[in-house]
């Protein structure tokens, strides 16, 4: 079983930059793919990246969003830079027990952390 531990959402100005974490339990972390979703009022949750041995990202957010992980912290993270109105929502972290491959779909992720709200303001 492991626990995933979002933080780092708040309100933030168009332009403006956050760094999201997401903390796990265990001692398999570096074992798991790991993801960050994103759902807004009224919209279902979507993709937003994901790292394994290599990264993807919705194309939404590529160039102004990367993902990262620390294994010795049991960490990843999403630093958002050049945030906008749109990205306002809650943001999850996901992990994946098949770990080698970035997963870009929810019902490839085994375990899901609480969200943390961004809000973007214009």
């Amino acid at each position: 079983q492991v626990q995933l531990v979002e933080s780092g959402g708040g309100l933030v100005q168009a332009g403006g930059s956050l760094r999201l974490s997401c903390a796990a339990s265990g001692r398999t972390f570096s074992r798991y793919a790991m993801g960050w979703f994103r759902q807004a009022p009224g919209m279902e949750r979507e993709f937003v990246a994901a790292i394994a041995w290599s990264t993807s990202y919705a194309d939404s957010v590529k160039g102004r969003f990367t993902i990262s992980r620390d294994n010795a912290k049991n960490t990843a993270y999403l630093q958002m830079n050049s945030l906008k109105p749109d990205d306002t929502a809650v943001y999850y972290c996901a992990a994946s027990v098949v770990g080698r491959v970035p997963r870009t779909a929810q019902g490839d992720y085994d375990y899901w952390g609480q969200g943390t709200q961004v809000t973007v303001s214009s």
